[in-house]
């Protein structure tokens, strides 16, 4: 039978099964609620977040998020006076990028021996989780997310050390939006030059943009990843991934982090999230 490291170097990707029982589940639900619960409309920016758009509320909402909550909405909930079109709790895309430190739930869940054993069984010495990000994927209205390789919004050097941990909190399926992958696309490195990058821009031009070409992949080779609640999938940072819109009545929730591993390292200064003054990545293993 082929091993979890096995699977993740062959694929790109791996399922664990079972690694969140429902009590854990339930907590984190529960958790991101109260957060939800505890958001003030009327003085949190409605950003609908989209990497093309070069508005600076939108991009410094962005940049400046690695230690902090922030909510982004998803398309069309927003009407053109600002105000939302449906309930709060039912308009959010996703809640990122500081979860895993500043929520004690959310904590627990990412500094979790289940989740350390996981990185020790593929080798990382010295990961630090660089973000944190609750995902919606909202009934009838979540969208689909375009096929991409996460080194392209989280550059490292070496290119290959970063791995994200997807935990569906809802089970995932066909008809909800569960992820697709290409299997074994993460040996290509061939496009890892497309990345998404801060401008640095002082002049008012925009402060984050693409740069390289944008691969294009063969779409009937991606393959439907349906995973149960409580499961998680260990994502390589050059596989190839997407999910479709949600076209179901069930919610499709997932809580998901990435990890670099530090040692011998370079986390790029283009990078959206960056440590500050106050805050440094922290030590999945030292918490």
């Amino acid at each position: 039978m082929i091993g979890i490291c096995q699977k993740f170097e062959r694929d790109g990707f791996v399922v664990i099964e079972n690694v969140f029982d429902d009590q854990e589940i339930e907590e984190m639900k529960e958790a991101i609620g109260k957060i939800v619960e505890d958001m003030n409309i009327a003085e949190n920016p409605k950003i609908v977040f989209s990497p093309h758009d070069e508005d600076k509320l939108a991009a410094d909402y962005f940049l400046n998020s690695s230690d902090k909550i922030r909510f982004f909405f998803e398309e069309g909930v927003v009407d053109k006076n600002g105000e939302l079109t449906v309930p709060k709790d039912k308009a959010l895309n996703k809640i990122g990028h500081g979860l895993h430190f500043l929520d004690p739930t959310f904590k627990k869940m990412t500094f979790n021996s289940k989740i350390q054993k996981i990185f020790k069984e593929i080798g990382y010495q010295e990961p630090e989780v660089v973000q944190s990000m609750y995902i919606f994927k909202q009934p009838k209205i979540g969208g689909a997310v375009t096929d991409h390789v996460d080194s392209t919004f989280l550059i490292a050097d070496p290119i290959d050390r970063v791995v994200g941990v997807w935990i569906a909190i809802d089970e995932a399926s066909v008809e909800n939006g569960c992820l697709l992958f290409i299997p074994g696309s993460h040996k290509d490195t061939s496009t890892s030059d497309y990345r998404f990058v801060r401008t640095h821009d002082t002049s008012g031009g925009p402060l984050l943009k693409f740069i390289g070409t944008r691969p294009t992949y063969d779409q009937s080779k991606f393959q439907h990843v349906p995973i149960s609640k409580g499961s998680l999938i260990l994502i390589h940072g050059l596989v190839v991934h997407k999910s479709e819109a949600n076209t179901s009545d069930k919610s499709r929730h997932a809580y998901a982090i990435h990890v670099m591993e530090r040692k011998n390292t370079k986390w790029s200064e283009d990078n959206f999230l960056q440590e500050t003054e106050n805050y440094k990545f922290p030590n999945l293993y030292n918490q």
